[in-house]
């Protein structure tokens, strides 16, 4: 109980914030925060996870929605409802089809750089609210442009209270992290807005919260939009999905045990379908709740119901102070989430890595920014699946040679003190052997032979990493051997005898009443080559 109330009071805040992110009053916010924490609880593995809306998910929604909606509001509400429906029914679907993997078609580079635009996005998407002026435009840029054309039409008692609000965020993180900053922001400019009566002086607030429960009713939507929303909310699905599970998957990892990433992908469908029963929008893995959770002791999924339970019967009867609370105030808590989405220091750790990953999120951040975020990860995917396969396509390949002091083989170019055996040659490619490396494998075989001199005998291939062969791979095969052989050259394979002899007896190049070419591995190969070395 202690746990969930902890849980509930980082959550009111966030999620009546999140709703004006969204573009909906903001009680759809606390809405989206009941239903799915059940429904989730009944239905997921995460024994901490706490599903609730997300910066990222609110974002994508109102993306999505706004251009079909215009200024109809309860179209805008009937479309939102619609597509969290639909993305926790293709989750569902995804569930059953056991697309768990297809979180990880998101990486981490990707989910950064994803993030850090989102984080841009909700930053100057707050800066008319806090400003306590309207600044229009469809993208970030354009929205950016506006604000500051407006700029000089500034409400300096807007930006007064939105200043101090985020001056209190940062002072009670620094002083005292446990307590819940939103909440205690919020509450603190709530009551100042209603003792010093700042509303009649132009200060834009929540306004009236209809107490209660969620209504139940079917979204109203044209049938001219289903397509379009199906394909949004694939986008949203696999999104919401990635970024949950990578908070369920850290949780997990932290307190020592396992998560089913399939079922995960059901419970999910399952809270959004939730969500939208209840006139809620989409929700996803919330990083800032589910920490609290485990801060506050919560170790099973019964943080979560409590949660639900408080958060309901604030719903029921403490609605009334929160129509004091100033969208400035507001407008900060979102600065202050974008602040913390922002994460620079993961851009750095991928600069030391790998330099193409942190390429790879600075182009989803800067694809999120000139496209939008359903656009821009679409962009990102394309990314990743263009590096993966030049990555296969065109894999490390390196000659081998013995290290003094250092078990194994190790690559020439990496250890200019390694040392190769004259006459031998040992050859590693990194990747499988498919149609479209296997020419670029002959040419690299091919030019590692040359460069190993006329005094050539055998070319030993390191088949460890070739996870497997195709019909192409095999055909390179049997080329390179017969390349070879017209120099006088013997082509060996180590590793992975009983595959290969089964590829290469396909092909020709090894029949049973023959010599074996194939080792089971690359240390028995060269012994093999210094025995017949030492009988000539």
């Amino acid at each position: 109980m202690a746990a969930g109330i902890s849980v509930a009071a980082v959550a009111i805040p966030v999620a009546v914030a999140y709703a004006q992110l969204a573009g909906f009053n903001p009680v759809y916010g606390l809405y989206s925060s009941i239903l799915p924490l059940v429904a989730y609880a009944v239905f997921g593995t995460s024994r901490q996870l706490i599903v609730n809306p997300d910066a990222a998910t609110c974002a994508l929604v109102a993306a999505a929605v706004a251009p079909l909606a215009g200024s109809d509001s309860d179209l805008y509400l009937s479309l939102s409802v619609t597509l969290t429906f639909l993305s926790g029914l293709l989750c569902i679907g995804a569930s059953f089809l056991r697309l768990g993997a297809l979180a990880d078609f998101l990486s981490r580079p990707i989910l950064v750089g994803f993030l850090n635009g989102i984080a841009l996005s909700i930053f100057v998407g707050q800066l008319g609210k806090v400003l306590g002026i309207s600044a229009q435009g469809n993208g970030i840029v354009s929205q950016l442009l506006g604000t500051l054309e407006t700029l000089p039409q500034a409400h300096l008692l807007t930006v007064g209270v939105s200043f101090a609000s985020l001056a209190l965020l940062f002072l009670l993180l620094h002083f005292l992290p446990r307590l819940p900053g939103p909440l205690v922001v919020l509450a603190a400019a709530a009551a100042a807005v209603a003792l010093f009566k700042l509303e009649q002086r132009g200060v834009a607030v929540v306004g009236h919260i209809p107490a209660g429960l969620p209504p139940f009713r079917l979204p109203r939507i044209p049938l001219d939009d289903v397509p379009s929303l199906v394909g949004e909310a694939s986008g949203l699905a696999l999104v919401l999905f990635s970024s949950g599970a990578l908070t369920a998957r850290s949780f997990a990892t932290r307190n020592r045990y396992a998560i089913d990433i399939d079922r995960e992908f059901a419970a999910f469908g399952a809270a959004n379908i939730a969500s939208a029963l209840s006139q809620g929008f989409a929700v996803t893995g919330a990083d800032s709740r589910t920490a609290m959770a485990d801060a506050a002791g919560g170790r099973t999924q019964m943080t979560g119901i409590a949660a639900a339970v408080t958060i309901s019967l604030v719903l029921m009867f403490f609605t009334e102070p929160l129509q004091y609370v100033p969208n400035a105030a507001l407008g900060a808590v979102l600065i202050f989430a974008a602040f913390s989405l922002f994460d620079l220091r993961s851009i750095r750790e991928l600069w030391n890595v790998d330099r193409l990953d942190m390429s790879l999120a600075v182009a989803t951040m800067l694809a999120v920014v000139a496209v939008g975020a359903i656009h821009g990860i679409l962009v990102a995917v394309g990314l990743a699946l263009c590096r993966f396969v030049h990555k296969t396509a065109r894999p490390r390949d390196e000659v081998l040679g013995e290290v003094d002091g250092l078990p194994g083989f190790h690559s020439i170019d990496r250890h200019p003190a390694a040392k190769s055996l004259p006459g031998l040659a040992l050859f590693r490619f990194n990747a499988p052997l498919t149609f479209f490396n296997a020419d670029y494998f002959k040419q690299r075989a091919l030019r590692a032979a040359n460069q190993a001199g006329m005094d050539l005998e055998w070319f030993v291939i390191d088949a460890i990493p070739i996870s497997d062969v195709d019909t192409d791979g095999l055909y390179a095969l049997r080329d390179l051997n017969q390349t070879l052989a017209q120099r006088g050259v013997t082509m060996i394979i180590a590793g992975r005898r009983t595959e290969f002899l089964d590829w290469l007896l396909q092909i020709g190049i090894y029949r049973p009443d023959h010599d074996t070419i194939v080792f089971p591995t690359l240390r028995q190969a060269v012994k093999a080559f210094q025995s017949k070395s030492s009988r000539h």
